[in-house]
């Protein structure tokens, strides 16, 4: 059953807006830690942003600080990445994830391309 899908990927210049959204099943997202996570060709998956359980702690990797805000919508149930002055190296796919104390989701993917 598929618990967490996403949406709002896609092409972009460089230096452009996107915004991924990731709409949880069944479980409350409210009481999961939350991240998001891409993965370019030839390379390892990388975690981008996180936030814990009650949003006590977030991390973001160094190369999108101040470019990248991961946020919760607890009334929708829903977790977004906000992505500003967008780079090439920023493509790839990227995936949503939750993890509550029983289970860990992850989303199916969507691609960014960053490209002029």
């Amino acid at each position: 059953q598929v618990q967490l899908v996403e949406s709002g990927g896609g092409s972009v210049q460089p230096g452009g807006s996107l915004t991924l959204s990731c709409k949880a099943g069944e479980f409350i997202l409210g009481s999961a830690a939350i991240g998001w996570f891409r993965q370019a060709p030839g390379k390892e998956r990388e975690g981008v942003a996180c936030k814990s359980n009650s949003d006590l702690s977030t991390y973001y990797l160094e190369s999108v600080k101040g470019r990248f805000t991961i946020s919760r919508d607890d009334a929708n149930n829903t977790l977004h990445l906000r992505m500003t002055s967008l780079k090439p190296e920023d493509t790839a796919v990227y995936y949503c994830n939750a993890e509550t104390l029983s289970d860990v989701y992850w989303g199916q993917g969507t691609q960014v391309t960053v490209s002029s």
